[in-house]
């Protein structure tokens, strides 16, 4: 079960109507027992379709088996490159704004512990995308230079999308992290074309 329905279930729980209380009254406040809800997760209305409206339709029937499998398989691959270009990048910007990427800053950035860092590093190495120096940092190769600079610019583009569609440049940035690596180049080069026929 998701969290805003746990949420809204312990709510539900918690819950008493007046009606039922009939002439018992409470001496002092009342606390709900209800889990904090976080702060990031909002309640989204979605505007109301109109009568007489297409509604969205499920499709009548599956893709073909291998179409569907395709996809899935594209998802997959991209779940486990995304890992490797938030590392590239991350350590790209690093070394242009400090002058060396160090797995502790590394960590503090990422929000991760060091042995993940170090584990994620040697995972870079093995892919001829990083290289470290013992008490130095760890440091882009040619190939991790180019893949930090295909990343850039890919979460450069989805974020100028979003900001032309109205979502606040913190949403945004936000939101591109997660969907950048996930967008194909087909779809990076519709973008371009819609924000460049914008200008």
């Amino acid at each position: 079960m998701s969290w805003p329905l746990k949420w809204r279930a312990w709510r539900g729980i918690n819950r008493v109507s007046t009606e039922s209380l009939g002439a018992v009254r409470c001496a002092g406040p009342v606390r709900s027992l209800a889990p904090a809800r976080p702060p990031e997760i909002a309640e989204v209305s979605l505007p109301a379709v109109a009568v007489g409206q297409r509604r969205a339709r499920l499709p009548a029937e599956l893709p073909e088996e291998p179409t569907q499998a395709r996809r899935f398989s594209k998802a997959r691959s991209a779940q486990s490159s995304a890992l490797l270009e938030d590392y590239a990048e991350l350590i790209a910007d690093l070394l242009a704004s400090v002058g060396e990427a160090r797995p502790v800053e590394i960590a503090r950035r990422l929000g991760v512990s060091h042995a993940t860092v170090a584990k994620s590093v040697a995972r870079l190495k093995r892919e001829g995308l990083v290289t470290a120096r013992p008490y130095r940092g760890v440091f882009l190769t040619e190939a991790g230079r180019a893949l930090a600079e295909r990343v850039r610019a890919r979460h450069r583009l989805v974020v100028d999308l979003l900001v032309a569609l109205g979502v606040p440049l913190e949403a945004a940035e936000a939101d591109a992290e997660g969907i950048e690596h996930h967008v194909s180049d087909v779809t990076l080069k519709s973008f371009a074309r819609f924000l460049h026929a914008r200008t």
